[in-house]
């Protein structure tokens, strides 16, 4: 008796590890999914020759680039066009105009595609939901120059309707040339950006809504919850991932403020404020033919936006949030 209590029980017996699948060879797997390889070719022949390859020709921007001695022959200069643009006069007011125009992108422009699918997703008669949604996606589809043509038609000092009701409704007769001021540039900007932005971005925000569980709605009604107390508690946490990822795609491109646009909005009377990276990237190496010293401003944004994304990322997860990786 007593030899049985001195003997240890004996162990249970390890589990058999599953065995490990034999590696597919690389030849066996591209011949098995030949077809999805080769729909995948286009896009990576896109970024390949579009994306990559002329990543080469940043090297410019360390070189007083020539074109007839090509980018092995033109002299290296270093960070001595870096330095011209962050010590030069131009430096501090074009990152003024552009961070001012990024500041006012995110408070209305990102936060306005949010409002108006939170806004659809109340409505219940289907055929004025659709109805809105396709009103608001054609402006997508018109090109800044049609924007702009329209806005000098609407805001224009002789005959612009918007500009005549606007002398209406101050009850001022005196003419004002809405383009051509500074003070209206940016507000004129941004409506714009609304108007033809607003209604393509509510497409993603829409499809997260759909897949928010009916079933959350229905509990949330039981427990006497009214539609604001719905939307508070039920729809906004569905859809934060979403806009957490959007809003950290969107901080890569604060310094992007869109070269067609500001463009084709841009006088001689309104330059000081609209002026930005993107067209002084223009005007600095088409129009002048300074090649290295605008290539080192795109650079700078490139760089800048990457930083902008590794940084929101960050925050993001501490704060908690899915981060884009």
């Amino acid at each position: 008796m007593a030899t049985d209590l001195a003997t240890p029980p004996k162990a249970a017996p390890k589990a058999k590890k599953p065995k490990r699948a034999d590696k597919v060879p690389l030849s066996t797997a591209v011949l098995r999914y030949r077809w999805l390889y080769l729909m995948l070719l286009p896009g990576v022949a896109y970024f390949v020759i579009f994306k990559y390859l002329p990543m080469y020709g940043v090297t410019i921007a360390f070189q007083d680039y020539l074109p007839f001695l090509g980018y092995s022959g033109s002299p290296w200069v270093g960070f001595k066009h870096f330095e011209q643009l962050f010590s030069g006069p131009d430096f501090a007011r074009l990152l003024a105009n552009t961070l001012i125009l990024a500041a006012l992108h995110i408070l209305f422009v990102f936060t306005a595609p949010v409002i108006v699918a939170l806004m659809l997703n109340e409505l219940r008669v289907n055929i004025l939901k659709r109805s809105i949604q396709s009103l608001i996606y054609i402006p997508h589809f018109l090109s800044w120059t049609i924007v702009a043509a329209l806005t000098y038609v609407l805001f224009a000092a002789d005959f612009g309707v918007i500009a005549a009701w606007m002398r209406d409704l101050l009850g001022d007769t005196t003419k004002i040339d809405y383009m051509a001021q500074e003070q209206w540039f940016r507000e004129i900007v941004i409506l714009q950006q609304l108007w033809k932005m607003t209604g393509w971005g509510t497409i993603i925000y829409l499809a997260a809504l759909a897949g928010v569980d009916p079933n959350l709605y229905e509990a949330a009604r039981m427990d006497g919850a009214g539609r604001f107390r719905q939307l508070w508690h039920v729809t906004l946490p569905a859809i934060r991932p979403t806009v957490v990822v959007m809003a950290i795609l969107a901080s890569g491109n604060l310094l992007d403020s869109g070269f067609e646009q500001i463009w084709l909005m841009t006088t001689s009377l309104n330059r000081g404020v609209a002026e930005v990276f993107d067209t002084y990237v223009y005007y600095a190496g088409v129009q002048n033919g300074n090649f290295s010293y605008s290539t080192a401003v795109g650079l700078f944004k490139g760089v800048a936006g990457v930083i902008l994304i590794f940084g929101s990322n960050w925050l993001a997860k501490r704060m908690g949030q899915r981060g884009l990786f």
